[in-house]
């Protein structure tokens, strides 16, 4: 009798649709935000056991990609969908800015652990391939104390299609003519110098094994693999270093005038503090998901997110959301159906 009893009660939940173990969702994309992710959904994991999310740290493009293909529950990117990127899509996806990061340039210079400083010329000049030694006499200029060698700059960019090349890139364009002409802006690049590595941990990993070499990463990376980082000259004239104060400031000016899409660029900003390589990154969330449980399970993600999750972002070198904007974001949240 207790035999057939738990049979069929095995029947019946197997009728009702139950099964074991927590619902899967399934995400890919940006590299930039990858540290605050996984610690997102490590925490959400555990205040909500019976929800599993999963994140491939692979880079915009190809999160891009694979959310177009419908392989992934969502996306992420450093740069938002074009007009032309969200047309190819049979469900209108929703951008949600997450937290704020700047991207940085790291440098490994035997002697040298300064924090160096470069102006909008100089960086521009290193990835153009224009300025090709490390004692060039305009990097001697802004660093006078800095014991800068006689020896080849070994530039490092991203091999892969990167949110954080289009970040990177479309400062450059903004403050160098040349750039613009030459380069523009762009996920993937046809880059005039230098080595590839694929996602932030491949840049950090070749600069940190590379004497004398440069590369761009999100500044969580620099911070981990403790390598230097340099100060940007900004679009008031400043020197300035990226921490939670002057990426919070480069956002400052954009909170009130986000559009209602959030695709939104603040490279370059206004402001005496403010980073001048700063941006948003975006969870691509379709508008419309068949399925009904991880409709809803994304939903509460959301709603954690932006609110609890937040809370997470300056420890691991991001800065969370303008609260305006945050808000602006969970009215959105019901868009997901």
């Amino acid at each position: 009798m207790k035999a057939t009893y738990v049979i069929l009660s095995a029947l019946l939940l197997a009728g009702c649709g139950r099964t074991s173990g927590p619902l899967k969702i399934s995400g890919a994309g940006a590299t930039f935000p990858a540290v605050i992710y996984q610690k997102w959904f490590d925490v959400y994991h555990q205040l909500h056991p019976d929800v599993q999310i999963n994140y491939q740290a692979i880079g915009s493009g190809g999160g891009i990609a694979q959310l177009t293909s419908g392989t992934v529950d969502f996306g992420a990117s450093d740069m938002p969908m074009t007009d032309e990127q969200i047309a190819k899509m049979n469900i209108k996806p929703l951008h949600f800015p997450t937290v704020l990061g700047g991207v940085v340039p790291t440098y490994n210079i035997p002697g040298v652990l300064e924090a160096l400083k470069f102006t909008p010329e100089t960086l521009s000049g290193i990835y153009l391939g224009s300025i090709k030694t490390w004692n060039d006499s305009r990097l001697k200029k802004d660093n006078p104390s800095a014991k800068l060698p006689n020896a080849p700059i070994v530039v490092v960019h991203r091999s892969d299609a990167s949110g954080t090349s289009f970040v990177f890139t479309d400062y450059l364009s903004k403050v160098s003519p040349e750039w613009k002409t030459k380069v523009g802006s762009n996920t993937s690049v046809s880059w005039p110098v230098g080595l590839g590595g694929k996602g932030n941990e491949g840049v950090s990993g070749i600069v940190k094994q590379t004497p004398n070499s440069i590369g761009y990463v999100e500044l969580i990376y620099a911070v981990q693999n403790q390598l230097p980082y340099g100060e940007i000259q900004n679009a008031a004239g400043n020197f300035v270093k990226a921490d939670f104060n002057t990426v919070t400031n480069a956002a400052a000016g954009a909170a009130a005038n986000v559009p209602d899409d959030f695709r939104v660029s603040i490279t370059n900003a206004p402001g005496e503090n403010s980073y001048p390589i700063s941006t948003f990154t975006w969870l691509l969330i379709p508008s419309q998901i068949p399925d009904s449980a991880k409709a809803k399970a994304l939903r509460g993600f959301l709603q954690w997110m932006l609110t609890d999750g937040q809370k997470f972002a300056t420890d691991l070198s991001y800065a969370p959301l303008p609260a305006q904007v945050a808000q602006k974001a969970m009215a959105q949240i019901g868009q997901v159906r």
